[in-house]
């Protein structure tokens, strides 16, 4: 159950979200208003390029279509399970994820639009740390399935069952980080341009520090 788990599970999820949000943000307003932190848009733009766009474009967008499975495939690698357990390697996909998001400032940078692969890699690393909360999948770098489910368990309130307050708190968590990472996002590609990506990395190398010392505290 839900309420079992330990409070640090929002704070992670918030500021998972804060760091998908920015990333995207960035690539909302420099990818060619491309998101990279989920792939329904770019899929959308892929099969309406087969008749209104270039060839090379439409080879782009499959490359980060390509890149997000690839980020979820290391996750895959990394991780072993779908439920939320200490111990397991979160601390290095986190890490990856930084090393990823640095490759794509540098690219970008140069004005290498391979960039956008490793960006879009970042994030579908990110999007494969998926814990099964309750029977609810959380995702961080998206919010379309947290409000769908939040949406169901307020429909399910109306009509007359408990309504799961720790959910809730979680779902609105993982909200306001990811709105918040693109305000955050939006503010700092406005100033740094794509060194706005240092925040996001540095981020995942922050949270991928304070989980091993958490570990190594609670292993002692």
């Amino acid at each position: 159950m839900i309420s079992q788990l330990p409070r640090w599970v929002e704070v992670g999820a918030f500021f998972l979200a804060l760091v998908a949000g920015c990333v995207n943000a960035i690539g909302l307003l420099s990818f060619d208003h491309q998101s990279v932190s989920h792939l329904s848009g770019t899929a959308t733009l892929l099969g309406t390029g087969f008749f209104y766009s270039s060839f090379q474009t439409s080879l782009h967008l499959l490359g980060v279509l390509f890149s997000f499975l690839l980020g979820s495939v290391l996750s895959g690698v990394l991780l072993h399970g779908a439920s939320l357990k200490l111990g397991r390697h979160y601390d290095t996909a986190l890490f990856l994820e930084a090393i990823l998001l640095l490759v794509s400032l540098f690219l970008l940078s140069n004005g290498s639009f391979y960039g956008h692969f490793f960006a879009s890699a970042a994030c579908g690393l990110q999007n494969a740390l998926a814990t099964t909360y309750s029977g609810a999948i959380i995702r961080t770098t998206h919010v379309t399935g947290i409000f769908t489910d939040l949406g169901i368990m307020l429909g399910k309130c109306i009509r007359g069952e408990a309504l799961d307050k720790r959910k809730v708190q979680l779902f609105l968590y993982i909200i306001i980080g990811f709105v918040s990472g693109g305000a955050i996002g939006a503010l700092l590609y406005e100033s740094f341009q794509f060194m706005a990506l240092l925040f996001p990395a540095a981020s995942c190398l922050l949270m991928a520090f304070i989980y091993r010392v958490y570990m190594t505290r609670q292993s002692a």
